[in-house]
Parts: C-alpha cells; structure tokens; sequence
C-alpha cells in the first residue's frame, strides 16, 4: 500500500505530460486557406470553392482569419465564376464544375438574370453579374446614352503653302552662258515681264542670223510678179520668227532686232509671272545647258493651309466645310474660309489625312511654312451620345457594356460615327435612354471575355471548357 502511494505522483505526472502532447492545437495550426484567396479560411483541409486549389494549414502571425464564406444560414447557393447559377442546394456548377458557394443574404437576389435580359450576340463575350459590393470596389459607373448631335470643332496642325497653280519654275531651251544677273537673291520680289538674266547662246545667234535673211529676202520678192517666191518667202520668214519664239525670245527682242537689222550677243529672259523668288539656282558665268532650272518664282498673293486630321474625324469633314486659321503671332488676325479639297491618301508615318483650305493674302501674312492652328466646324450629326470612356474598341469592333438591371450587364457591338471632345456619336447598336458602363469598362470586359471562355460547350465537359 506504501509502495502504491509512492508511485502516484509520478504516475499523475506522466499523465499530465501525454496529455499536452495529444491534446488540442493552437488554433493557428488547425485553420486552413486558400493560397490564390487568401480570404477564404476553413476549418478541416480540403479545395479552395473558388479556384478549386488544395487548401494549405496557415502558419502562425500568415494569412487573415476573417469569417469564412461558407455559412449555414445561407439559403442560395451559386457558382463563383458565374453567378447566374443559382441553387437553393449546395452542388456543383452545371456549366463549369466548380463548387457552389453560399451566397450572402443581401447578394443573393442579384444573383438571378433578369428574366428580360438580352443574351448576349458578340462573339466571345458573355453578359455579366455583378454585386453592388463589387460594383463599388471595381470602380464601375454607370451613365445614360442621350440622343443629340455633335458638332464641335476639330483642332488640327496646318502647314502654309504656296498655291501650287501659281509656281513657276525658269528653265531655258538652249545651251549658253549667264552673261548678267538682274535677279540675284532668294526671295526677291519680281514683277512680271521684268528681266531675270541676259544669256550668250550660239544657237540664239545663229537663229538671229536666220531670221535676218529670212527678212531680207522677204523685202526683196515682196515685188515679184511670181505669187509662188513671194509666199515662200513669207513662210521661211515665219519659220524663223516661230523658231525664235519657242526659245522664249521676248516679242521685245524680236521688235528689236527688225529695227536693228543686226543680231545681239545676249538675249535677256524675262520673268514669266510676279511673285517671289522661292530659289535661284544660277550665278552669272556659269554655264547653263537645256532644262536646267534656273529659278522658281511663286505669286504668294493666295496660298494653301494644309492640315492633318485623323482617321476617325475624315467622315465629319467633306468640302465645303467652314474653317478658321490661327497663326502664332497675335498681331495677325487668323482668316476664315472652307476645305477645298481632301486629299485621297493617309499619310502612312501619322494616320492622318490632309485636307487643303484656301485663303487669299494680299498682305503677305501667311508665308510658306509658317505653321498655323486650323479649327474646322463640321455639320452636326445625329445619333446618340455616350462618353468616351463608354466605348470599348477592342481592334475589330467597338463594344459597349449596356446595363439590363442592377449590376447584370451586356456587352453590345455599336457603330462609332465620330468621337470629339470626350464625346462620342454612335449610329447604330444603342437606344436612347439605356443605361452604359462608363468606367471600368476594361475589368468587364475581361470578365465578360473569361466567363464566355468558361461556359461549357454543347456536347463538351468541364474539362474541355477549362482547356
């Protein structure tokens, strides 16, 4: 009986130790999370019921420990990838597989589609449902689509240019020499007629020469009994006259040279228009051979705006369109006209296309490559006005999220007729009145695009879908 006495202690003692270490855990060790949703905490081990990953024990000072999602008090249950399947039992998604979650009692009438919700006709795209909760946190605003116009203005870059009917460039015909220079400076005034050079040519000397015989033996059968001699002697004339003449021989040297009788070593050419001398490519003694250009003379008294617009505004511009033209220096008042024309072709470095207005200048304000502010006012056009941000081009069309009730939305495939000062005109895919999402459009648009790559196909399983 001593004996047994003195052993109780040691034998409360071994008990007391075993059970510490088969007793309960801490509660760090016995909660377990999802490794993609953090947020989702259980208390046994198995899949995540929303992603479907294995869920992992959380360690002690890891993951949060908020309320699991999962509760008994829940009445609906639905899919988390698709919230349109909505159950009064727990289960797996018919269309994708996944487990059911409860949903929260203030979420749980959302979750159903609006039984006059249109489905969605986009490729690729699914409509979408979303919470208030969510809606909030995802910075998605909505905003109703008005019918209007858009008129507006459209600011472009302009470039002044010459008047490209009114530039002539000096060549001459003949080979020879520049004797004199009268014109010997870029951006000389000169008026028309005046002279620009006198030219040495051999072959101008020697048409000279001929046509001096040619009116002497003209003279002389002017009295001949025969009709023949005297008209032969009247074409030689001519021919000569015309030869002289299409080298650009002034009628003044011509008139000249009959009362003179005698050729002249140079032959002075005269400028062809008024205007401004935009190059000179010719010093005196140099020597000048047949096409060469010698200057380019411009009449800046009307010239060219041409200005770059882009793609998207070409259908509101057409000619005929009023224009306004701001040019950098206050001092001078900016002229008003219209488009004249609208080049055929898209600069392939910008995307732009030029069009071209008129303007005359008598004071010489605007000159060549001045560059001047251009504000065109097209016709407004009808339709329905959405923001900017409203509108989704996704490459090969231009979407919009039409809300059907609270939260549920429907992608839609609009026509986009012009965009301008934030606002945007669509013709065709929207109604006035309907309400759109204008912001966090790019978060449904990847929602809609992964619910639709989700849905299981006819005749396909759930792992088909996923791959």
């Amino acid at each position: 009986m001593r004996s047994n006495l003195r052993r109780l202690p040691a034998f409360l003692l071994l008990t007391f130790l075993l059970f510490g270490a088969c007793g309960p855990k801490s509660s760090s060790s016995s909660r377990y999370h999802c490794p993609m949703h953090p947020t989702y905490v259980s208390d046994r081990p198995g899949d995540c019921p929303i992603c479907g990953m294995r869920l992992v024990p959380i360690e002690h000072g890891g993951a949060p420990t908020p309320t699991p999602i999962a509760t008994p008090a829940a009445t609906k249950y639905l899919c988390p990838m698709d919230p349109e399947v909505v159950t009064d039992a727990p289960g797996r998604c018919p269309k994708c597989g996944m487990k059911l979650v409860p949903a929260p009692a203030d979420q749980s009438h959302q979750a159903h589609a609006p039984e006059t919700a249109e489905a969605s006709q986009v490729p690729g795209y699914a409509p979408v449902q979303l919470a208030t909760e969510g809606l909030a946190k995802a910075g998605v605003q909505t905003t109703v689509a008005t019918a209007g116009k858009l008129g507006g203005t459209i600011r472009a870059v302009g470039v002044v240019v010459p008047d490209e009917r009114l530039v002539r460039h000096v060549h001459t015909k003949v080979a020879g020499w520049v004797e004199r220079l009268f014109v010997n400076t870029t951006g000389q005034q000169v008026r028309q007629g005046e002279p620009l050079l006198a030219l040495y040519s051999p072959e101008l000397l020697a048409s000279q020469e001929e046509y001096l015989k040619a009116l002497l033996l003209a003279q002389e059968l002017e009295g001949s009994p025969f009709p023949e001699a005297r008209k032969a002697a009247r074409d030689l004339l001519d021919a000569a006259r015309q030869r002289l003449l299409l080298f650009d021989v002034p009628n003044g040297f011509l008139a000249s040279l009959d009362q003179a009788r005698a050729p002249q070593r140079t032959v002075t050419l005269l400028a062809p228009i008024q205007g401004v001398v935009l190059a000179k490519n010719v010093y005196e003694g140099q020597r000048i051979e047949p096409g060469t250009e010698l200057f380019t003379v411009a009449d800046l008294s009307r010239v060219w705006v041409e200005a770059q617009i882009y793609e998207r505004e070409l259908a509101s511009v057409a000619v005929g369109t009023p224009a306004t033209v701001s040019l950098p220096s206050p001092e001078v008042p900016g002229p008003g006209g219209k488009v004249r024309f609208v080049y055929p072709t898209v600069e392939p470095q910008t995307r732009t296309v030029k069009v071209r207005l008129e303007f005359p200048n008598p004071n010489g304000q605007l000159k060549p490559g001045m560059y001047a502010t251009v504000e065109l006012y097209p016709t407004p056009q009808e339709g329905v006005l959405v923001p900017d941000a409203a509108v989704l081009d996704t490459g090969t069309r231009k979407l919009v999220f039409v809300e059907q009730a609270p939260g549920f939305f429907v992608p839609r495939e609009v026509e986009l007729a012009a965009s301008r000062d934030g606002t945007s005109l669509i013709t065709r895919g929207l109604s006035s009145g309907e309400r759109v999402a204008a912001k966090g459009t790019f978060l449904l648009d990847s929602e809609s695009r992964l619910r639709a790559a989700l849905r299981v196909p006819e005749g396909g399983s759930h792992g088909q879908a996923h791959h």
